[in-house]
């Protein structure tokens, strides 16, 4: 099965999704800002806890520099306002469902999980630019460790 992967330079893929608040986000519309998009397999593990908490703790510089960052995962909004309430997390996260967002970035398809290929969600990371351009592509990230490195890749002091 060949999978949709986004390169540099690519129009990001537009979507509509909904927040853990009852309300929605459209990418298109945060144009005119960079925008950090990752996904993630799902709330309340270890790994996506860390990499929530890691994207928290970073997001006040990361505005300052100019970015937004919406995190998405296939739990539904309820689950994701657990996570936001459990862990006093700041980014804004969203629901995709049915996986459809995720499949137009790339970021599901074939991994590996214990040794078994399974159908999962990829962990990655995209940069938007301001005129909705991906600017930064990475498949596959580390969940611990992976807020530090994107800073450094981004040009901000740590």
């Amino acid at each position: 099965m060949s999978e949709t992967r986004l390169s540099p330079g690519d129009a990001a893929p537009d979507f509509t999704l909904p927040t853990d608040d009852g309300s929605t986000v459209t990418l298109s519309d945060l144009r005119g800002r960079k925008v950090i998009v990752y996904f993630y397999p799902a709330a309340m593990t270890p790994g996506c806890t860390k990499q929530a908490c890691d994207f928290t703790e970073s997001l006040d510089s990361l505005k300052a520099a100019g970015y937004e960052v919406l995190g998405i995962s296939p739990d539904k909004p309820e689950k994701l306002v657990r996570f936001r309430e459990r862990d006093a997390l700041s980014i804004t996260l969203l629901s995709d469902a049915d996986r459809s967002v995720m499949t137009q970035w790339g970021a599901f398809g074939e991994k590996k999980l214990y040794g078994k290929v399974v159908q999962g969600v990829l962990r990655s990371t995209f940069v938007v630019d301001e005129e909705g351009r991906i600017e930064v592509a990475q498949y596959n990230v580390k969940a611990t460790g992976h807020v530090a490195k994107l800073r450094r890749d981004l040009g901000l002091a740590s």
